[in-house]
């Protein structure tokens, strides 16, 4: 006798966690379909938002479009005189770094801007010089590239994880500054932007990756595993955002819960910030100061 299909299937091991929110004790269980009430309300407004709701979509893409064509103007500039520009999105899981470097990326020719999005460390890679993978995706003459995360891994990730050693990290925050000095003076333009969200808002596109079927390939083990850890990624970021915000090679930190908000500031903030031909200054309009912040003392 056939055994019955409940019983054929191995009972997946509930991911519910217990977690400790304003002084309040939640239990999250990412797998369950219904999003907690808890999450649902306070999602928006965590980390003290500024905003009540979104950017309107429609000015959303009519801004975005402008943004666009300037983006477009910025590499015939680039192609012409041969520079060279980076951009490093770093932020928390589901801060909204994809969607950003997407919404950069989207009309620029392919041939001259690229995404990096590195994998872990090969056996050879671990042997040497910890900036030595990323230094050989830098960008040559004319060319634009952005890091969906960047050697910043070790600032957040690798000691939070137990992926780095304690002096291995100390010594990163120590060459972190000196390393982005020689970028610089080798004449690369280099933004460094930190996409901040609260943490309600993190649980709420968790949860809502992990039952969308076309995204649900974006929800690692990893982001569960580091659901209990949100503290000690805070002290890490503010520890990097202090100590590698420098004058040369400053962090631009972006509050995310808007997605819409949060890309039209950051490609504004870079336009504003490249000396590019036909710059439409109008079209660019204004960076939002309740939005983009430079360095630490925004998010105090």
């Amino acid at each position: 006798m056939a055994a019955e299909p409940a019983a054929a299937e191995a009972k997946q091991e509930s991911r519910a966690v217990q977690l400790r929110i304003g002084g309040k004790s939640r239990v999250f269980d990412v797998d369950d379909p219904v999003l907690p009430k808890w999450i649902d309300d306070d999602a928006f407004s965590s980390d003290d938002y500024p905003y009540k709701k979104k950017l309107e979509e429609d000015a959303y893409e009519e801004t975005l479009t402008k943004l666009q064509v300037e983006l477009v103007k910025v590499q015939f500039w680039m192609q012409a005189t041969g520079k060279r520009v980076m951009a490093l999105f770093e932020g928390r899981d589901a801060a909204g770094k994809g969607g950003a470097i997407h919404a950069t990326m989207a009309y620029m020719n392919p041939r001259s801007a690229r995404v990096v999005a590195l994998t872990k460390p090969t056996e050879t890679e671990r042997g040497q010089w910890y900036f030595q993978r990323y230094v050989a995706t830098f960008p040559t003459a004319g060319e634009f590239v952005l890091f969906d995360r960047s050697w910043y891994n070790r600032a957040g990730v690798e000691p939070v994880m137990g992926f780095c050693t304690p002096e291995q990290y100390e010594h990163f925050l120590k060459q972190a500054p000196r390393f982005e000095k020689m970028i610089v003076h080798e004449d690369i333009q280099l933004f460094k932007f930190w996409l901040n969200i609260g943490r309600e808002m993190q649980l709420k596109r968790f949860h809502d990756r992990r039952h969308d079927p076309l995204k649900v390939w974006k929800l690692s083990p990893m982001d569960i595993a580091a659901l209990n850890k949100w503290d000690d990624y805070t002290e890490k970021r503010d520890r990097m955002l202090k100590e590698t915000h420098t004058d040369h090679a400053p962090w631009t930190v972006i509050r995310g819960n808007d997605k819409r908000r949060a890309r039209i500031n950051l490609i504004r903030h870079m336009l504003k910030n490249l000396d590019y031909d036909g710059k439409d200054k109008a079209a660019i309009g204004e960076v939002d100061d309740k939005i983009v912040g430079s360095g630490p003392g925004f998010l105090k």
